[in-house]
């Protein structure tokens, strides 16, 4: 992490908040307001509350955008629950529209951050010391994946774009570790992805998920697919009615792999 510069991520990130814009005009054009209680990806979530989940999301994760700029501590978690409660107290159509509105926000305030500011932008973040681009990458993966979460609502077809995914693959390694479940059979795969080109080993078993770069190793059983079918892969979002055509996996179980990342 941290490779990527702040003006990029913010620049993707951006973009995938048009996308998430764009979708719920689509879903009103044509449900009406019924649209934002269609069912989204997330199990038992419409898209409405989607929607809240990263508007919530952006509201708590707003004063840190200062704190980090000002090099003051971490802010508490004490008014996380009341954020989230006041959230789920609005009807999904306030949902929708002050996620619109709160996502901006969070954009807005970040782009406004000086170029010294954004230079001295230092933060302890769930326990790791990040910068601003380190920040701003996270928040990238968590939009990404759940604006995806309610694209593909309105289109079965619906994939994570390019430059999101290859940017959320930058932290896949970590991913894996914690959302990586542990298997009986072990299997060492390598992986080949395209959109952009990317080379990954991973290996699995009763010790957990492990995935690094490619060994290149031409006698393993090996993955190839889209980059952002990689991504969901790891998400638990690759299920075989949202599998592109593309992928193939030779001398490894697909189904094998669905079942060590249940999902995010």
């Amino acid at each position: 992490m941290g490779e990527r510069s702040t003006s990029e991520i913010l620049s993707v990130l951006r973009t995938t908040h048009e996308r998430f814009v764009a979708a719920f005009g689509e879903l009103y054009d044509a449900d009406g307001e019924e649209g934002a209680t269609r069912p989204s990806y997330d199990d038992g979530w419409s898209v409405a509350q989607v929607a809240s989940h990263l508007g919530s999301g952006c509201e708590i994760f707003l004063p840190y955008l200062g704190a980090g700029a000002r090099g003051e501590p971490t802010p508490g978690g004490d008014r996380n629950q009341a954020i989230w409660d006041a959230w789920n107290a609005k009807t999904p159509t306030d949902q929708v529209r002050d996620a619109t509105s709160a996502i901006a926000a969070f954009l807005d305030a970040a782009e406004a951050l000086t170029d010294e500011e954004q230079a001295r932008w230092r933060l302890e973040v769930f326990g790791m010391d990040q910068d601003l681009a380190d920040f701003l990458h996270l928040r990238l993966n968590e939009h990404a994946l759940h604006t995806w979460d309610i694209t593909v609502a309105m289109d079965p077809t619906s994939t994570i774009p390019p430059d999101a995914a290859e940017l959320v693959a930058e932290n896949l390694g970590a991913i894996v570790r914690w959302a990586g479940k542990p298997s009986e059979e072990e299997v060492s795969v390598e992986v080949r992805t395209s959109e952009p080109e990317l080379a990954y080993h991973l290996d699995l078993g009763p010790n957990g998920v492990a995935l690094a770069p490619s060994l290149d190793d031409t006698s393993a059983p090996e993955l190839t697919l889209p980059t952002e079918a990689l991504v969901r892969l790891v998400y638990g979002r690759l299920d075989p009615d949202h599998t592109p055509s593309s992928v193939s996996a030779k001398g490894v179980d697909l189904e094998l792999l669905r079942s060590v990342f249940p999902g995010l």
